[in-house]
């Protein structure tokens, strides 16, 4: 049976037969996401340093192990996927294929955001930085799922932050849900959901009425807007829904409605680059002592 993800990106693909090469990339990743071996990775509860404070998300400061083996697969397989989609600027990955590759390197890099890191890889590599840039993005969504999955309970209930609770990155969309409308953010990395203030930019934190505006793009879906600030040019695209989308549905929704992306950058409206906050996760090798316990088990 087809999970809601999936059968939104059979319908997206259909929809848009000239993505087919990147929704395919896409679609590794939400097999991967199924995959419940990167929940060894994820921590009982968040192991986040003490000296963070309140507003951090609960990825912040965290140590984490993963397996660079199950890494290095998904990375190559990635990378292969991604290469053969025939564009000039993704062929230059099938350098990363055969070299030396710090998987576990890159991993941090997208996991923290760290755009400049992953410059450094692509340019020792001779890859493209914008085609790695695209695919290192995808890396760590399995992890940050997991991460999702169990730190649920340890949300906040009172976070109204303008980044995700979970991983610090800023909402891929917002939805206004039921006939309640409460307005609710979606991240598009980990599908972490949480509150979001009606009248309030989650990048600059703008409440002035007069500086937020509501654009109703032409041929837009009719519960679809974009909601935008003046002061910072931030913008959010938001859904009238009944219910929300699953977590690992995020994504393609995100995609799904990248007109509304193109129409808010027409009118001088963006995105800030990086993450709402700066992570810093420390992650390291956890190879060699799942080894040891299994041997012990």
């Amino acid at each position: 049976m087809l999970t809601q993800s999936t059968g939104a990106l059979a319908a997206l693909t259909r929809a848009r037969p000239e993505w087919a090469p990147w929704l395919a990339v896409v679609d590794e990743i939400l097999r991967e996401n199924a995959a419940r071996k990167w929940d060894i990775a994820v921590p009982a509860a968040p192991e986040r340093d003490p000296s963070q404070p309140s507003n951090a998300p609960l990825l912040a400061g965290c140590s984490v192990s993963v397996q660079t083996g199950s890494l290095r697969r998904l990375v190559r397989r990635l990378i292969r996927v991604a290469a053969r989609g025939g564009t000039t600027k993704m062929k230059t990955l099938e350098s990363l294929q055969d070299s030396n590759l710090d998987v576990l390197s890159l991993f941090t890099a997208s996991l923290c955001h760290d755009a400049g890191r992953i410059l450094e890889i692509a340019d020792r590599h001779g890859a493209d930085p914008e085609a790695l840039q695209a695919v290192a993005g995808l890396i760590p969504v399995p992890f940050l799922q997991a991460c999702h999955r169990r730190w649920v309970p340890a949300i906040p209930p009172d976070w109204v932050e303008g980044y995700c609770p979970v991983c610090g990155s800023w909402p891929a969309f917002a939805e206004v849900l039921g006939i309640e409308r409460s307005r609710h953010f979606r991240c598009g990395r980990c599908g972490g959901v949480w509150h979001a203030q009606t009248l309030s930019c989650p990048y600059c934190a703008m409440i002035d009425h007069d500086e937020l505006v509501t654009m109703v793009p032409e041929k837009a879906d009719a519960h679809a807007v974009i909601d935008a600030c003046k002061r910072c040019h931030g913008y959010v695209k938001t859904f009238a829904r009944l219910q929300g989308c699953a977590p690992e549905a995020v994504m393609v929704e995100d995609l799904a409605h990248a007109a509304l992306d193109v129409a808010a950058f027409a009118e001088g409206f963006g995105r800030p680059p990086g993450a709402g906050y700066p992570v810093n996760v420390y992650v390291t090798d956890g190879t060699a002592a799942r080894r040891f316990f299994t041997w012990n088990a």
